[in-house]
């Protein structure tokens, strides 16, 4: 056994090496500094580093860690204790956020402001950050934080830990908490957060106060993910590998493996020349200063490649970091990451420093993970990164510590987000508030890239948080020209009194299929999807027609729409099924596109899966109202399909109001005033009282917290902390809404099938890293309510005992349709 350090902070089992507690100090302190430096808080940063674990020096944590790993023996020391009994128990967070509040709170106002800050994130860096004033049902109204700072020193170990620190580590805390600069770098960004928000019209302290407190956020993102990166180094030496903190291959080698790839697409169609002309808009635009854009471009524009160019030669004037692209689907990642891949990481370029594109969407590991599934997350440590809507917002307000390490990554860098008409209504105001941050606290330039754009800016629609757009934001010289240049298709408003059957509906599609060779459908529930195609595929041969839904995995998912891009290359009659995830991004051409009745987005949307390529002869889009439809559980798509009625009727009085277009900009502003005017109500975030026993919103819980403080001020009297946010009652409530999903792993063909076999096998931390990030492919992501199913059936397992990643009976895996609550006949079963 190698010799056991005084004092450690972690101890290794595979070669039974320990980590001196001073030396994790240090390192986190280096890192925390790295990262905060992006907000000039460098030295607040490095201060939370050196005290995050400041209480493991008492003697309770060193013989709780200790024996733990059996460097203490029951028999034979005195100091061993039963660790199993008093997992969780020893705090070791709190002496460190004490010492903080003690020496920075006596420096004056803003030494109590800059003291709750560091005190709040190293309190927190286990459980994540904690209520201020609490919202939740059992505490309303406490001050959970000042009960925090007062605990008694017999649990918290501040004296003894003092006493027992590395003078040189003591040193250097009390220089950085003398420095006059960590409070001073503090209050200007807090003061130029108030100022900027105070000066904008219509902001009020909602606005203001959800930005202050995502400083803390940050903060916290800096201190978690410098803790977690130095532990996991150590426990897992290799892995350090993976991460290239930031150096990565320069802009300019990638910029220029970008321009000769745009150099080599000669134009064929007059189409490439429309889309050529709006890469090179994008190009010049570049040169703008930091700030919020828009780019609306009509589907089929060539938004893919245009808005890389931005970003990059953007990223490489302003010297940042990375370049984020925020999307919807994973089903456009998949697509797109692929080609920009192909273009940023050719083979014949061992120069790479690490991997330029990364992907990270639908986790294979559950929300609540445990500490071995922790180190193998990654944290957008990449100059490309693709990611969902759902991780960019759990960066910012999930619970917990998985997505708040990666919200210092958004700083310094280009976000584009892709179709952003995607947003989740709840969250427009909270994404609002946080785009400004991000943009004009963090030095990003954030880009709303869509051909449906909604009205984010507009503060009379968006009272509590209205995007602030850069002066010249939109970065086409001239959208409307650009709509009619691109106008590729034929509109039919074919709704009818009483609505279609589905069987109306594959009769209309055979029927196109006959006459143009190629149709899609899209629906707006996986059981239409299964019944219209169960119908229409007794008058089709089995190689013509495809059915496409997110209870396939991304594999499964590629490998039909190869199928169909093939087909349709080929000229060969084809019909394809799909939900909703086909129509934003996904790059097919059909002749006819039919649209059940959805929001005029959407329709938009799908409108662009037809004649994408600008065929002299325009493509045929029906728009339908189903007979029969349940969106009970879809009330996007229900309210949507109600706004977007009223836009149809009126352009059918009066088409000129809208340029004789019924999916350009002006029919869908429209549609997006009578939208957002009908939703303003939601997009606060509501929380019924049923979750916390009194009516809110997630907003109130970020900002001003109004209810629990007022509850605090009838029992005692008002708090006189500057931060009252209800943190952690609010990250609970974000996952509990959104209904957090699980990972599955599908065996979904021969390379499923080993898949799944590869990780019950595997036991190195780094195999299963490569392993969980093949799986991404091979998972279906399910609600609670399919997974119950599922665990009742018994279809799914365990791949180990305690990693909590799920695989699938081969039984409820379908080559048609993907994921089923039900066997599938062994026929669906052997061709998946």
């Amino acid at each position: 056994m190698k010799s056991i350090p005084p004092f450690a902070a972690h101890h290794r089992a595979a070669d039974d090496d320990w980590q001196t507690l001073l030396a994790h100090l240090i390192g986190v302190s280096a890192l925390a500094k790295l990262f905060a430096n992006k907000l000039k808080l460098g030295k607040l940063g490095e201060l939370m580093g050196l005290l995050h674990d400041l209480g493991k020096y008492s003697l309770a944590f060193q013989a709780y860690l200790k024996s733990a790993v059996g460097a203490l023996n029951q028999d034979e020391d005195e100091d061993w204790v039963d660790a199993a009994s008093l997992k969780g128990k020893v705090d070791h967070s709190t002496a460190g956020a004490q010492l903080a509040w003690q020496a920075l709170g006596s420096k004056g106002p803003m030494g109590i402001v800059a003291a709750q800050v560091a005190s709040l994130c190293v309190a927190s860096h286990h459980s994540g950050l904690i209520d201020c004033i609490a919202a939740d049902e059992a505490r309303f109204g406490e001050d959970g934080f000042t009960k925090r700072m007062n605990k008694a020193d017999e649990k918290t170990h501040l004296d003894e830990a003092q006493r027992q620190a590395d003078p040189a580590l003591l040193a250097r805390c009390a220089e950085l908490l003398s420095d006059p600069g960590s409070i001073a770098d503090l209050t200007g960004l807090l003061r130029g957060v108030a100022q900027i928000n105070g000066a904008a019209k219509g902001t009020g302290p909602h606005a203001t106060f959800q930005q202050l407190g995502l400083v803390v956020r940050f903060m916290f993102s800096c201190l978690i993910d410098a803790d977690r990166i130095d532990t996991a180094n150590f426990e897992h030496p290799r892995t350090a590998r993976f991460r290239p903190t930031g150096a990565y291959t320069r802009w300019p080698t990638l910029l220029e493996r970008l321009e000769r790839h745009l150099d080599m697409m000669s134009p064929v169609r007059a189409i490439d020349g429309l889309r050529r002309d709006i890469s090179n808009h994008c190009k010049d635009a570049a040169l703008r200063p930091g700030g919020v854009y828009t780019l609306t471009v009509p589907t089929g524009g060539g938004k893919t490649l245009a808005s890389l160019r931005f970003a990059m030669h953007h990223a490489e004037r302003r010297n940042l970091d990375r370049i984020v692209y925020v999307i919807p689907f994973t089903s456009i990642i998949d697509q797109n990451a692929q080609v920009v891949r192909h273009i940023l990481e050719p083979s014949s370029a061992p120069e790479d420093t690490g991997r330029v594109v990364l992907e990270h969407h639908g986790s294979v590991t559950p929300e609540q993970q445990t500490w071995r599934e922790k180190i193998l997350c990654e944290n957008w440590d990449a100059p490309v990164v693709y990611t969902t809507m759902v991780q960019f917002l759990e960066s910012l307000f999930g619970a917990g510590t998985r997505g708040a390490r990666r919200m210092h990554q958004l700083a310094n860098a280009v976000l584009v987000f892709d179709e952003v008409q995607t947003l989740p209504i709840q969250c427009v105001h909270l994404f609002n508030n946080a785009v400004n941050f991000l943009a004009e606290q963090c030095n990003s330039t954030v880009v709303l890239c869509t051909a449906t754009q909604p009205l984010l800016h507009d503060a009379s629609l968006t009272a509590r948080g209205a995007v602030r757009l850069a002066e010249q934001h939109e970065l086409m010289p001239d959208v409307h020209s650009l709509f009619e240049q691109l106008k590729r298709v034929d509109m039919r408003d074919r709704r009818k009194a009483g609505g279609w059957t589905h069987d109306e509906v594959a009769n209309l599609a055979l029927a196109e299929v006959n006459r143009t060779g190629s149709c899609l459908v899209i629906v707006n529930t996986k059981a239409a999807a299964r019944q219209i195609f169960d119908i229409a595929s007794a008058s089709l041969n089995s190689d013509s027609i495809y059915h496409l839904s997110t209870d396939m995995c991304p594999a499964h998912r590629k490998e039909e729409l190869s199928k169909v891009r093939f087909r349709l290359g080929q000229g060969e009659p084809i019909l394809c099924i799909s939900t909703q995830l086909i129509e934003a991004g996904v790059d097919v051409d059909f002749r006819v596109v039919i649209r059940f009745l959805a929001g005029l987005d959407s329709i938009a949307q799908a409108a662009g899966r037809c004649n994408r390529n600008g065929q002299p002869d325009p493509g045929v889009v029906h728009i339908v109202n189903p007979q029969q439809e349940n969106l009970g559980k879809l009330p996007d798509i229900s309210i949507g399909r109600e706004k977007a009625q009223r836009v149809l009727d009126d352009y059918a009085q009066d088409p000129a109001r809208y340029n004789d277009n019924l999916i350009g900009p002006k029919a869908l502003a429209e549609y997006y005033r009578h939208y957002f005017f009908e939703r303003q109500k939601e997009m606060s975030y509501s929380l019924p009282a049923k979750d916390l026993g009194h009516d809110d919103t997630l907003l109130e819980l970020l900002s001003v917290n109004k209810p629990a403080v007022d509850e605090h001020t009838i029992r005692r009297a008002a708090p006189s902390l500057f931060f009252k946010q209800a943190f952690m009652t609010a990250g609970k409530a974000f996952k509990a809404i959104d209904a957090p999903t699980q990972g599955i792993v599908v065996p979904y063909g021969k390379d499923g099938m080993e898949l799944i076999n590869d990780l019950c096998a595997a036991f190195l931390v780094e195999k299963q890293f490569d392993l969980l990030r093949v799986a991404q492919q091979y998972t279906v992501n399910v609600f609670p309510h399919v997974l119950r199913k599922l665990k009742e059936a018994g279809a799914v397992h365990e791949v180990k005992p305690d990693t909590r990643i799920l695989c699938l009976d081969p039984r409820y895996y379908s080559s048609r349709f993907g994921l089923s609550t039900e066997p599938v006949s062994p026929m669906e079963t052997l061709n998946a």
